[in-house]
């Protein structure tokens, strides 16, 4: 043999060729993934972005699943099936994630990531049994790894999962905004300032009964998030292609959800009507409302902060935010709040999404709907920048915010706003010719009812006593704690 002979025979093999229905493709040698995989990667260059690490996980879990109830019932080899199950286990520790090539957007209603996983998985178990990438004689991707199963009740199962666990992380971080902005309320609350309806002086109102608002409507979404994602837990796993269970086994059926929960750690149910839960992804639009209206709720709460905060000489300059950053790459000093900037920048990208879940959902046609690769694409994005965003809110916004008393009991004096007050004692005309009178002439509310003689002083201390119009019914004596 000569020596180019000998270097030729020594060379590695550096690809393998893999067939499908259109023909076949040279695969490089050491990929996990396949053909079909390969086809779509070049098919789908939409984004330029990874699958999501959580739905390559939530794949790994039901394909695992579904190996192990397809094993019990006889209908897989045990070590077979044992062998995909340790593949499943290594992608979900983190492993082979550059083998899941496939765009996050893509056609063929998640096919193209479903395959993906198959052939990854088939490849690792292959390997497990001592073969070679690409013998699909020994695990075939569509046989074996997806056997029972269809893309249609797998990547909507998979899209659950991932939904739910995203969703969990979110609300961890509402519930620390929750209580940060809890904590403002007590630490404000004695502090009085001028409240504002239209942009307009309207009446006292304590600071702290401003943040506690806050966390109120925090919590509120944080119940609606919580009970949206009940929405998650029905899964058409076991329907197959269409809802019909079609080449399932009827003991698969029955069994794979609860494997499933099992395994994961979850707690789904296999939906009532499997046809329905394949044609549909109502529940999709569902979770992305509620993360969106969280999302209304954060920026409004956002706007109010840069409003209050804003001067810090010529603005409102009633609360401080903390400053993370320098604001000017001209004026020297500025400082801008970018925290809240973001939180709104979130919002309006969510706001965007949500329109974009609900037209896909309802695109959907007859007994499929193929456009879940861009409801999830979205509304991972939704919930993990919303995450993301709050995360940065609480750490470095507020829990660091503090008040400017003295400036706001300034603007709460200096006030046409306490007027309103004085109605039901000298009636909404005269007190509305006072107001005007004050606005003209600068002067306080306080000095023109004194020196028209309307009231007498005690009267004027008691009925414009600023931290009495903050709460119904409250006491002289209640009142005075708070001065």
């Amino acid at each position: 043999m000569s020596e180019n002979e000998c270097n030729a025979a020594e060379a590695p093999v550096l690809f393998r060729t893999e067939q499908d229905s259109i023909g076949s493709r040279q695969i490089p040698a050491n990929a996990y993934y396949g053909i079909q995989a390969m086809r779509a990667a070049e098919n789908f260059r939409i984004t330029g972005l990874s699958m999501h690490p959580e739905i390559i996980n939530s794949i790994a879990y039901v394909k695992k699943a579904a190996a192990i109830t397809n094993a019990e019932i006889g209908l897989l080899d045990r070590a077979v099936s044992k062998a995909i199950v340790s593949a499943c286990d290594e992608i979900i520790a983190g492993k082979f994630r550059e083998d899941f090539i496939v765009d996050q957007i893509q056609g063929g209603a998640g096919t193209s990531l479903n395959m993906n996983a198959n052939e990854v998985i088939a490849n690792r178990a292959i390997e497990l049994l001592g073969g070679k990438k690409g013998d699909y004689f020994l695990v075939h991707p569509n046989d074996h790894v997806n056997l029972g199963q269809s893309t249609n009740d797998v990547i909507p199962t998979a899209g659950k999962m991932t939904t739910v666990r995203l969703l969990n992380h979110l609300m961890g971080q509402l519930k620390r905004l929750h209580s940060a902005l809890d904590k403002k309320a007590t630490e404000f609350d004695p502090i009085i300032k001028m409240g504002r309806t239209q942009m307009q002086d309207a009446v006292p109102i304590r600071l702290g009964q401003e943040f506690r608002a806050y966390a109120d409507a925090v919590m509120r979404d944080i119940n609606r998030i919580h009970k949206a994602t009940d929405e998650m837990r029905p899964l058409n796993m076991g329907g197959t292609a269409v809802g019909t269970g079609i080449n399932a086994d009827e003991r698969y059926m029955r069994r794979i959800v609860t494997v499933l929960n099992d395994i994961s750690g979850m707690n789904f149910v296999q939906a009532f009507d499997l046809i329905d839960a394949t044609q549909n992804l109502d529940p999709f639009v569902a979770v992305s409302g509620s993360v969106k209206a969280c999302a209304v709720t954060l920026s409004k709460i956002a706007n109010d902060l840069r409003l209050l905060s804003s001067g810090p000489r010529a603005g409102f300059g009633e609360i401080n935010l903390p400053a993370r950053q320098n604001g000017s790459s001209i004026m020297p000093g500025k400082v801008n709040p970018v925290i809240p900037e973001v939180v709104n920048q979130v919002a309006f990208n969510i706001i965007g999404n949500d329109v974009t879940i609900t037209l896909a959902a309802e695109a959907g046609q007859l007994e499929l709907n193929a456009f879940e690769p861009i409801i999830f694409y979205n509304l991972f994005q939704s919930i993990d920048t919303l995450g993301f965003a709050v995360e940065t809110f609480v750490d470095n916004c507020v829990t660091g915010i503090t008040a400017n008393e003295e400036r706001c009991r300034e603007l709460v004096e200096n006030s046409v706003g306490t007027i309103t007050v004085l109605s039901p004692t000298i009636g909404y005309e005269k007190a509305a010719k006072i107001a005007k009178k004050a606005i003209l002439t600068g002067r306080s509310v306080r000095s023109i009812l004194l020196e028209e003689k309307i009231l007498t002083e005690e009267e004027v201390d008691r009925i414009l006593d600023p931290v009495s119009m903050t709460e119904p019914g409250m006491s002289g004596k209640k009142a005075a704690m708070f001065t």
